[in-house]
């Protein structure tokens, strides 16, 4: 390779602040512009986010070339982020691929017909948030949670008619609960990481927020339960008994059609490698499928490919319409938005690390801050902002980790409440940010709208507004007595 094609090894000079603030500047303002004020003002379809981000990407290689970088050392950066982020897109697809195998070979469509025969309506919301705070407790993972038992749940409230955002409120909630809290997560233990913080002091430490916003949440989805019940009850027992009927005659229901899941539930809670083990669970309901099921290899290669769909693998046979909005999805091109999505938001990200962006802005503006209050209220916001910018928490761990530790440490605040604080406005915020991969995936998973279940994602947002009133009280925080301000 000659010379004017090999990436650069030379270390860059350190970035001018403007420079580096420009490219967020105008992130914000593709998205307040795109996703704000053409649909709220101008009465206009919103922008994509694909587009949003290749504008955005465009506006800052365009700097970069400006500014006397080459497009060879630019298109290096960006691929470096690739590496980091081909293991996510493996696991989106691998999704895609479960939900089509455990709706064909039976275990989606059990568990739901379980569930509409076990669960009280009135309790509808509150299952939606208990069940995926025991899963993901357990797994350690918020997007297999949803995957799985947050689908089952789904389809339950579809069949009783159960308010949809709510109930992906409760469910991404709940999912969230265990990825922030259980030591298998892999943001949990990043963020102890980050702040070379023990991992179990670091858990213990989120207990001050987590708990307190979980209870919160319980509360508010028992309300809505009452106040808000699923529509079955003003007479819709007949609609749920056809259902049953359908699904009964439509798959072939035992204990043997949960090994799927069983395979995934062990692999997590023995933290085998995710995405090997996803597969394992394809091939292995795809034999369920073909031996316990009435469908062929074809019509099993086909799900896998195209997602489930109720026409295919049963021609000539009528279905009410909500059998088949239950069961039509999955499939390798299921979550091929995300994906996309995804793929510009890290062109985006990966250019901007090639003159490290983010940590000159984010030490740039905390530079004031001399209190052990500021300290801490200053490190939240750095990581909202820094997570809502790169859509990926396990940067937003180690910029803002690195950046705050020696500042935590001056003013005598334990490093466990910045580990805390990386995931109280990081990880927790997610699902709360339209544009962010976690919350296209939810919306895409779920079938839910992001402006049907945002406000009703209860823990995530009183677990932000508590971490930032114990911030400015000082509650649970072992500020110093006597703060030392430089």
């Amino acid at each position: 390779m000659s010379g004017n094609l090999a990436p650069s090894t030379n270390k860059a000079p350190e970035t001018p602040f403007l420079q580096a603030l420009a490219p967020f500047v105008l992130l914000a303002v593709l998205i307040i512009y795109g996703l704000i004020v053409r649909p709220l003002a101008l009465q206009l379809p919103p922008l994509p986010l694909e587009l949003i981000f290749i504008l955005a990407a465009s506006g800052l290689v365009s700097q970069l070339l400006l500014t006397g970088h080459r497009w060879v050392d630019i298109q290096a950066s960006i691929v470096k982020k690739f590496q980091c982020a081909i293991p996510a897109f493996m696991i989106l697809f691998c999704i895609g691929l479960i939900i089509a195998s455990w709706i064909i070979c039976g275990t989606i469509p059990m568990l739901v017909y379980w569930g509409l025969q076990l669960i009280n309506p009135d309790y509808l919301y509150l299952i939606a948030f208990v069940a995926p705070v025991i899963f993901s407790t357990l797994t350690g993972t918020s997007w297999g949670s949803v995957g799985t038992i947050g689908v089952v749940l789904i389809g339950i409230a579809t069949a009783l008619d159960a308010n949809l955002g709510i109930t992906a409120g409760a469910v991404i909630g709940g999912a969230y609960f265990g990825d922030k809290l259980s030591p298998l997560s892999d943001t949990t233990n990043l963020a102890a990481l980050a702040a070379e913080v023990d991992l179990h002091t670091h858990i213990r430490s989120m207990l001050w927020t987590t708990l307190p916003s979980a209870t919160i949440a319980l509360g508010i989805y028992y309300a809505m339960g009452v106040l808000y019940p699923p529509r079955l009850q003003d007479g819709g027992l007949a609609d749920v008994q056809l259902l049953l009927d359908q699904l009964s005659s439509i798959f072939n229901f035992s204990w043997l059609i949960l090994a799927p899941a069983i395979v995934v539930l062990a692999g997590s809670i023995f933290r085998l490698p995710t995405v090997p083990i996803l597969i394992a669970s394809v091939i292995l309901a795809s034999l369920v499928a073909i031996t316990l099921q009435p469908f062929t290899l074809t019509d099993v290669i086909s799900t896998l490919h195209q997602g489930f769909n109720l026409d295919s693998v049963m021609p000539g046979i009528r279905h009410t319409p909500e059998i088949t909005n239950l069961l039509d999805r999955g499939g390798l091109y299921a979550l091929n938005e995300p994906i996309i999505i995804a793929f510009m938001v890290f062109i985006f990200i990966g250019a901007t690390d090639k003159i490290d962006a983010m940590p000159t802005v984010v030490n740039h503006l905390m530079r004031a801050v001399k209190s052990p209050r500021g300290t801490v209220l200053a490190s939240l916001l750095a990581t909202g902002i820094t997570n809502a910018m790169t859509s990926n928490q396990f940067a937003t761990s180690f910029i803002v980790g690195d950046a705050f530790k020696s500042k935590y440490d001056q003013q005598k605040v334990p490093r466990k409440v910045l580990s805390r604080s990386l995931e109280d406005t990081g990880t927790m915020l997610e699902s709360l940010v339209p544009w962010h991969t976690s919350a296209i995936y939810m919306v895409v998973t779920l079938g839910v709208p992001f402006s049907e279940y945002w406000h009703w994602q209860c823990l995530s947002l009183c677990n932000i507004v508590l971490a930032t009133i114990l911030a400015a009280t000082g509650v649970g925080c072992f500020y110093p007595r006597k703060p030392n301000v430089n």
